[in-house]
């Protein structure tokens, strides 16, 4: 029997280390993940892939490690010889990152530093996949390609262009196969509360439910490129089987004001017009406003064979319908907390 290929995730218990978890599981892979060390549990996304390690057969595996300590890092890699390294773990939030624009540079910049030189330093020879960010083109007016210039506005973003850069300086310098995916904005119903997307969905099954009055808003005008995050890993991985290491623009090419993803969730939940519960607060408006993002993924098509597989209105009615669920089982006491199993 052959020997499965060896993946190690940063960040396996967010979105898209989810996601990418069970692909890759799906794929035959066996899967190891970096869990920082917390009182309270952090693993929902993925406690319905896990499995006792004392069980036959099981392919996925957690470890504790922090992309601030760069032994863990070192020690981990070098004990696991992964064939292939996804770098997910950031502190993600763009408004959050400018009350703590510090530790964002570091978890989210400086992180990928140490990973990258971790494998250096271990002897590794892992593919390395690092998760970039469509806010690193920031202000660079749509359609952001791979030749377009960055500008990034918020302390997130500049985390993401440093993390870019030294991804593209350590492929050049050491040789190493080191893809960027520069990912658009994607989502599922795994997205956190906060994010603008689930913060509507999950509003829209309170107040149907009668437990809220009003959804509270930023910039309604704000422009984004929407995807659905297990067609993003799907890239991901698209990406460490070619042969040579690239950068890529993953996106569907299609733009969407956040009043229109409010407009067709409040219509597809059957409360009519969004306007009558929507209020705006000027305290999430950012500091510095990213207007327009919209992706070119032509070079993702032609090189990888990857195509987005659900679009912007099925996108919609599955997060929606993902929140009405969970709320409905949540209040006939068939859950306790939000299971993600079940959830895409």
């Amino acid at each position: 029997m052959s020997t499965p290929p060896k993946a190690l995730i940063t960040g396996i218990t967010g979105q898209d280390g989810s996601y990418l978890a069970e692909h890759l599981l799906g794929l035959g892979y066996e899967v190891h993940g970096i869990v920082r060390r917390s009182s309270s549990f952090n693993t929902a996304r993925i406690d319905h892939l896990y499995h006792d390690p004392h069980e036959q057969g099981v392919r996925l595996f957690t470890h504790y490690g922090d992309l601030s300590d760069p032994v863990s890092l070192t020690h981990k890699i070098y004990e696991l010889q992964p064939d292939e390294i996804y770098n997910l773990g950031a502190q993600s939030h763009v408004q959050v990152s400018f009350q703590i624009p510090e530790y964002t540079l570091d978890i989210t910049g400086a992180g990928t530093l140490r990973v990258l030189d971790a494998v250096r330093e271990s002897g590794c020879e892992a593919r390395i996949y690092q998760s970039g960010s469509s806010e690193m083109f920031g202000a660079t007016p749509p359609p952001q390609s791979e030749s377009t210039p960055f500008y990034p506005r918020s302390p997130y973003a500049v985390a993401k262009v440093a993390s870019h850069w030294m991804a593209v300086n350590y492929r050049e310098a050491y040789g190493m196969h080191v893809s960027n995916g520069i990912l658009f904005n994607h989502e599922y119903p795994r997205r956190g509360e906060t994010f603008v997307t689930r913060k509507i969905t999950r509003a829209i099954a309170r107040i149907r439910e009668g437990l809220q009055d009003k959804l509270y808003l930023g910039n309604l005008d704000a422009r984004r490129d929407w995807g659905y995050a297990p067609d993003y890993v799907r890239a991901m991985q698209l990406m460490l089987a070619q042969d040579e290491p690239d950068d890529f623009v993953i996106a569907t090419g299609e733009m969407h004001t956040v009043r229109e993803f409010a407009t067709a969730a409040f219509e597809h939940a059957g409360l009519g017009d969004f306007s009558q519960y929507v209020e705006i607060d000027p305290r999430y408006f950012r500091p510095t406003e990213v207007d327009a993002l919209q992706g070119d993924p032509s070079k993702a098509k032609a090189e990888l064979g990857w195509e987005p597989e659900v679009g912007f209105n099925e996108l919609v009615e599955i997060m929606v319908d993902a929140d009405i669920s969970w709320l409905q089982q949540q209040l006939s006491g068939k859950v306790t907390r939000y299971s993600h199993e079940g959830t895409g």
